[in-house]
């Protein structure tokens, strides 16, 4: 048997090409949505995809089962349990088999169970394998999807704080806990191969090692070590979980009726005459998304441009400011195009017009800068102003400047009118680089919007007064 798992880290996503060497037949779990990458691996290793199974309907990213299935005639297993709402539409066209407790299937010389374990989302599977090719008659580890990850469980609020289902977070608590008290009984060396490492929004307490055994999370996850008191766990699951981005709802609705077919990367030209194109570039429908740092960007970009620099926060930004119909200006070294559109592209944006190069932006015929406060200028201004705190709900809660308003920059776009305008508003975080793309945000929509340099973390080394929710 060959696993390999392929990471994504700005995602924090893991998929698995699971092969079996003698028949050099392979399948692949949870793939994203440029599956040349997995293509790639399994042509490396000798072997062909036959196979692509998902855990569940994914929130955070855009399935490549789809993909897999039309460009390779590989067999789609997907979860057949959860009801109707939580059924993937697209299957029909496609070999596939829905999936109940305790399935079971082969690729190659592998075995697979699929075994039922809601909580996550109500049709949640993980996969337990068992290399019989080797000789082996019991499982070596589990794809566990969402639903265990090295030191934390899946969150079940995502159905109702991303997607809007009201009243589902509470009794998708009580079916964690269910699936979790199934866990802990299966044997300690059991492999625990999750679908996510630390940096994901679908947990909040996420480990950064790739893997884990079973016995090993028995002993040391601090949700798992509440199995025994129902109501214990329930509590502990809802609370403090991070706000998940905007995009997570579309997610969902995509991923179920059907991710549209890829077929190839996007390659948009790389456009140097800023000067030729900056009139077309503020038209509506059209977004420069300025990935060069937030200093460089600060003092001098083309007008309108969303900064959302290179690494976990451009998926998170991108996805929560603009409409995957929007069409894409890149301004980045065309060196990291293809990193920087495959981030895009995984969570639905296709529409790229042109790559700029950050050294063409000075040739545009007029260029916007945003400005920008110190904490000693900020607390000078701040009471004549309307102070808004991007961070996280509960860090604000730790500790925020008094008579902050928190909206967390992931959940912001959808706010805008609670927000003042013909009135100055100093954006903080708790460093400055969430503050930054989202006062960048504010710029486009018309606000009089500054950044507070240093964030939270620089008003308090500086000594000034802070309050507590």
């Amino acid at each position: 048997m060959l696993l390999r798992q392929i990471e994504d880290p700005k995602l924090a996503q893991y998929a698995y090409l699971i092969g079996c060497q003698r028949t050099g037949e392979a399948i692949v779990f949870d793939p994203e949505r440029d599956v040349d990458r997995y293509e790639a691996i399994a042509a490396a290793n000798g072997l062909r995809i036959v196979a692509v199974a998902e855990t569940h309907i994914h929130a955070d990213f855009l399935s490549g089962a789809r993909e897999l299935a039309e460009r390779t005639g590989a067999r789609v297993y997907a979860s057949g349990q959860g009801g109707s709402e939580w059924q993937s539409r697209w299957l029909g066209p496609y070999k596939h088999t829905l999936l109940a407790d305790g399935t079971e299937f082969r690729v190659g010389n592998i075995g697979f169970r699929a075994v039922h374990t809601p909580g996550h989302t109500p049709e949640h599977m993980s996969f337990l394998v068992t290399d019989h090719g080797g000789g082996a008659t019991e499982p070596m580890g589990m794809i566990t999807g969402d639903f265990v990850f090295v030191g934390d469980l899946g969150r079940p609020d995502l159905l109702e704080s991303a997607a809007g289902v009201e009243g589902i977070a509470e009794p998708s608590a009580h079916a964690l806990w269910r699936s979790a008290a199934r866990f802990v009984k299966l044997p300690g060396h059991v492999q625990v191969w999750p679908a996510h490492g630390a940096g994901s929004a679908c947990g909040k307490a996420l480990g950064a090692i790739p893997q884990s055994t079973v016995g090993y999370e028995v002993a040391n996850s601090p949700a798992l070590k509440l199995v025994g008191d129902e109501a214990a766990f329930v509590k502990d699951i809802l609370s403090g979980q991070p706000e998940p981005p905007l995009y997570f709802a579309r997610m969902k609705a995509m991923n179920r009726d059907g991710v549209p077919v890829l077929g190839s990367m996007p390659a948009p030209p790389v456009v140097t005459d800023a000067a030729a194109h900056a009139a077309e570039w503020e038209r509506a429908g059209t977004v420069v998304v300025d990935t060069r740092p937030w200093a460089a960007f600060r003092d001098g970009h083309l007008p309108g441009s969303i900064q959302a620099p290179v690494g976990k926060m451009l998926p998170m930004v991108v996805g929560s400011y603009l409409k995957p119909e929007e069409r894409i200006v890149l301004v980045c070294e065309p060196g990291r195009a293809d990193e920087i559109i495959r981030d895009l592209v995984r969570i639905g944006y296709d529409r790229f017009e042109a790559v700029v190069p950050p050294a063409a932006v000075a040739s545009a015929p007029r260029l916007a800068t945003a400005p920008e406060v110190s904490v000693h200028e900020a607390d000078a201004h701040r009471r004549q102003a309307f102070v808004l705190d991007v961070r996280g709900a509960s860090e604000h809660a730790a500790g925020c400047l008094e008579g902050s308003t928190n909206i967390a920059y992931t959940r912001l776009a959808p706010r805008l009118a609670v927000l003042p305008r013909g009135q100055r508003i100093l954006v903080h975080c708790a460093l400055g680089g969430r503050s930054a793309a989202a006062t960048s945000m504010l710029r486009r929509a018309g606000f009089d919007a500054v950044n507070v340099a240093g964030g939270f973390e620089a008003w308090k080394k500086a000594g000034l007064p802070t309050a507590r929710k």
